[in-house]
């Protein structure tokens, strides 16, 4: 389970090295992630070393290697429990912390603050990304 900001730092790298990452292991988003890359589109762009057709082709594969769940599929449960936890913190996750709570997977974030501020109210199944590329 990844967060937008993952998915948006692995687009602008183009970096090859996430390849074998996206191959390996699976990795789960909330339809909402959609809506925050189309939102911030045109800064991907900018941001990437890569020309756009490079850019669209390198995003194909890694739209490929993951897996988009539709609203729809976030239980009333999960998504209580995700506001409940993220009130405080930072509302506009929690579809990712619901999917997360429903799929019973570690949420993966470059986000400090929520996976300070998660831990605090004792929800333990939160690693930062950096944390979880050196183990792997």
């Amino acid at each position: 389970m990844i967060d937008a900001n993952i998915l948006m730092s692995i687009l602008i790298s183009g970096n090859a090295s996430y390849k074998p990452i996206l191959e390996f292991y699976d990795f789960y988003l909330p339809e909402f992630v959609l809506v925050e890359i189309e939102k911030y589109k045109s800064q991907l762009l900018s941001r990437t070393k890569m020309n756009e057709d490079e850019f669209f082709k390198w995003s194909i594969l890694v739209f490929s290697k993951i897996t988009v769940f539709p609203n729809y599929m976030l239980s009333l449960e999960s998504l209580e429990k995700s506001n409940l936890l993220l009130n405080d913190i930072d509302i506009k996750d929690t579809a990712y912390l619901a999917l997360a709570i429903q799929l019973d997977l570690p949420l993966l974030a470059r986000d400090k603050p929520l996976s300070t501020g998660l831990k605090k109210k004792g929800f333990r199944i939160v690693t930062m990304f950096d944390d979880f590329l050196r183990s792997i």
